[in-house]
């Protein structure tokens, strides 16, 4: 459904229910066909952005021209962009306080951030503050001793001064942060942010946001909570105006709810809405804004739902001080907007609305393509953003009789733009981030008296809610593509820093984007795994029924052998979550089954290393769709026999997905054909890769699916056959596993089951004649007990061992990609090939 159609809905009353449903089909909508919109929609306002790119122009040049001194920050990064290796040092020192609590590791990461500030020096046309700055930063850095020479032990004269020169360095930079940190935050209490807007003219009206991050804990809410309910008491001292004349508060609902996702709706709403609407009541009471902020694409329709709850309050009704930011990235922001006024009118109240261009964009778009989404919630050109935001800024002004538009932004042509589409007699205001912005709209009220009200977004927080907000604030400035960074640097033309972004969009309409969809993350190659929004109810709902079928059955594995079913599975598997629940039955192979299964195994390799590599890889393709295609049966298994949340269940689920799709792709181009190697005497080498023979596969019950899946499929593509032990706890996902992937295309005898404890199998598994190679999951001291019991045997060995500390240990196998890939020479190649084949044979699975 498109915008025209929505409007229509709206109009006839259909309801807000199905302008809900309609911006949430809207949320990954193809971006093609949301900027063909735009540019259909904006097409009437042609001549007014041409007239807001001249009066940008001369802004621009205004403030450029301007000699007076500008603020340092806007300094620094100005001769410092975050490209250059000077930026990138400053970035990088800035996050190493930021993370680092341990004063040890922070003083470490100070010595070899400065390391790095040293290295990258200062141009001789850098102004003298900043380039004394830096090269005091480096001296500093000459006092402490080299990182990875600490880290190994060994001593220098700098090691017996860094006791008394690290904490004064770590300590001054700190200080030096937190000077930085007082041009972006107004003060660490609203207290102190209220006397000083009493003592700066230009502080005087603010929208207060109170520094921090999402909650984690419910004493975490309730610390965010108090500090809003006092901010909101004590604006509410402010001498007496209307409410768009007063500084308001802006209040981020993540901070309030430690479970604010949309799969906990149910209590996100009995919850978190009680505390909103006696904050919103305390704000009304208070004749002060209170704006709800905008977070992640997947928590937009979680925030209109209280966003709507509010506004239904009839204990409010009057008051004009409930508002939303709605960010302009958003493919479906403009049907957000429809919503908003459809609500207002429906309530009975006139809201406000803060329009932002969007902070979420990197994360946004690397969570789209990460979770397999089938495209972005958001646009991934920034033409496309800004022409959004003025099809926004229309709306906007079409509902003034229900919205008070905030355009908040620091782009001179946005400004322009805006101001030309206004309607004479419209009432809106513009808002700026604090620290940002000053030079732009100096510029414009000299040539505007008549400007709009400007209010500032004002952070009130303490030096340790600081940096995060610093860092965040350094990369918005320090960007390239930053319209703050580009607007007083010299260097970029005024026509390009003001062009129209309509004219942008539609000259690059054709060009392909350099942002990869998410479906394409991996290029031609192979396709990514297809995931979930869970950001919306109607996905969710799709998802549960599919998963829901399966709640009530009883699965029954047991061993595979050779294809058969074995019979006698008595063995109750119960949920871990609850273990009044059985999931299914098992039973365990017996030694017998197991010297079987091994047998079977290496009678089948020859046969299965011979077929073709592209036929091998095509049954770990069809094996990838299977997966897809029954993702109920597996989720569910996931979800009740490993405990898993749901998101967890389709992140492990796609990761085997992805397992079977990546090594169908390395297998058909690793042994696809043999590899010429040309000699210098005239003879003919090849280099040629084949199975060892038959792969034991140990895989542990935290990843019983996508690691079981992993392990398997790269062993069998490289043409071994596999014998599975899936971990005691989570047989029926290995089973259900083995069946899909014999209904690939896998032979039966290729590839065995055999769920057993681990002594019992490792007695007869490890010791078998046809043992080649093991690929083990698990603890530490069980990859040394079969380590051992390799040791005195050819093979190989892959294992990834956990416990207090997780990390890798290979045995033989020095590249556990492909499992079990060995070279082979022909007769006719030198003797030096063949020797060098025999040394590498063990190093190439």
């Amino acid at each position: 459904m498109d915008r025209a159609t929505a409007q229509q809905v709206n109009q006839t009353g259909t309801g807000l229910a199905a302008l809900r449903a309609q911006l949430r089909a809207a949320t990954l909508r193809p971006e093609a066909d949301a900027s063909g919109e735009l540019l259909a929609d904006l097409s009437v306002a042609r001549a007014a952005l041409e007239r807001a790119a001249t009066r940008a122009a001369r802004w621009v040049e205004t403030a450029r021209a301007d000699r007076r001194s500008r603020p340092l920050v806007d300094r620094m990064l100005e001769q410092f962009p975050l490209d250059s290796a000077q930026g990138k040092a400053l970035m990088s020192l800035a996050e190493a306080l930021l993370r680092t609590p341990d004063p040890r590791r922070a003083d470490q990461l100070i010595a070899e951030r400065l390391a790095a500030v040293r290295a990258a020096g200062v141009p001789g046309d850098t102004d003298l503050l900043l380039r004394t700055g830096f090269t005091l930063l480096g001296a500093a850095g000459r006092l402490l001793p080299e990182v990875s020479a600490e880290l190994s032990g060994q001593f220098s004269t700098a090691s017996l001064a860094r006791p008394m020169i690290a904490p004064i360095v770590r300590a001054a930079l700190r200080q030096s942060m937190q000077l930085l940190g007082h041009a972006f935050i107004v003060g660490e209490t609203i207290d102190a942010a209220l006397a000083r807007g009493r003592s700066e003219p230009g502080l005087a009206l603010c929208s207060f946001d109170v520094l921090g991050e999402g909650a984690r804990t419910e004493s975490d809410a309730q610390r965010y909570y108090d500090s809003y309910a006092h901010a909101i008491g004590a604006l509410g001292a402010q001498a007496a105006a209307s409410v768009h004349a007063r500084s308001g508060i802006s209040v981020k609902l993540s901070a309030l709810e430690p479970r604010y996702t949309q799969l906990q709706s149910a209590r996100v709403n009995e919850q978190l809405s009680p505390r909103m609407l006696e904050l919103a009541r305390r704000a009304a009471r208070a004749g002060i804004g209170f704006t709800i902020d905008a977070e992640e694409a997947d928590r937009l329709d979680l925030s209109l739902d209280i966003v709507e709850t509010l506004a239904r309050d009839p204990a409010t009704r009057s008051w004009q001080g409930l508002g939303l930011a709605v960010q302009a990235y958003g493919r479906r922001a403009p049907l957000v907007l429809d919503w908003v006024a459809a609500l207002a009118r429906d309530s009975a109240r006139r809201m406000t609305v803060r329009l932002v261009k969007g902070a979420y964009w990197d994360s946004e778009i690397k969570r789209a393509q990460e979770r397999g989404l089938a495209s972005f919630p958001v646009y991934t050109s920034k033409a496309a953003t800004d022409a959004s935001y003025l099809e926004c800024a229309r709306q906007l002004f079409a509902a003034g009789e229900v919205i008070y538009p905030q355009f908040a932004t620091h782009n001179a042509y946005t400004v322009a733009a805006v101001l030309e589409l206004a309607p004479a007699s419209a009432a809106y205001e513009f808002q700026r981030l604090h620290g940002m912005g000053e030079a732009l709209y100096e510029a414009a009220r000299a040539e505007v008296p008549a400007l709009p009200p400007v209010r500032v977004y004002a952070p009130v927080g303490t030096h340790e809610e600081l940096l995060p907000y610093l860092v965040r604030r350094l990369l918005e400035n320090g960007a390239n593509s930053s319209f703050v960074h580009q607007f007083m640097n010299p260097q970029i033309p005024v026509e390009q820093v003001v062009r129209d972004p309509v004219s942008s969009l539609t000259s690059n309409a054709s060009r392909p984007t350099r942002v990869r969809e998410p479906r394409a993350l991996f290029g031609a190659g192979r396709a990514n795994s297809e995931g979930q929004d869970f950001g919306d109810p109607a996905a969710l709902a799709a998802l549960q029924a599919l998963v829901q079928p399966h709640a009530g059955e009883t699965y029954v594995g047991g061993p595979i052998l050779s294809g058969r079913r074995t019979r006698g599975a008595a063995t109750p598997v119960t949920s871990p979550a609850d273990t009044r629940e059985t999931v299914g039955l098992t039973r365990d192979a017996s030694a017998a089954q197991m010297r079987h299964a091994m047998q079977a195994a290496q009678e089948a390799q020859p046969h299965w290393d011979a077929r073709p590599a592209a036929e091998r890889a095509a049954c770990l393709t069809r094996a990838a769709d299977l997966l897809q295609q029954r993702r109920g049966l597996f989720l569910s298994l996931l979800v009740r026999e490993a405990g898993k949340t749901l998101p967890d269940a389709v992140a492990e689920l796609r990761e085997a997905v992805d397992f079977c799709r990546y090594y169908a792709a390395r297998g058909e181009e690793l042994f696809g054909a043999p590899l010429e190697l040309p000699g210098p005497t005239g003879e003919s080498n090849t280099l040629s890769l084949h199975g060892r023979g038959v792969f034991v596969c140990i895989s542990p019950w935290n990843f019983p699916l996508a690691i079981f899946t992993g392990q398997i499929t790269a062993a069998l593509v490289a043409g071994n056959a596999v014998v599975a032990k899936p971990a005691p706890a989570t047989p029926l996902i290995a089973h259900a596993m083995t069946c899909l992937l014999h209904e690939a295309g896998v032979p039966a005898a290729a590839l065995q089951l055999t769920p057993a404890d681990g002594p019992a199998f490792g007695k007869v598994a490890l010791t078998h004649p046809a043992l080649a190679g093991v690929a083990f999951t698990g603890s530490t001291a069980t990859a040394a007990t079969i380590n051992r019991t390799l040791a005195n045997r050819d093979g190989a060995i892959a294992a990834r061992a956990g416990g207090r500390r997780r990390h890798h240990l290979c045995f033989y196998e020095r590249r556990p990609a492909l499992l079990g890939a060995a070279r082979a020479v022909p007769a006719g190649g030198d003797r030096r090939a063949r020797d060098r084949d025999a040394r590498r044979r063990n190093a190439l699975s």
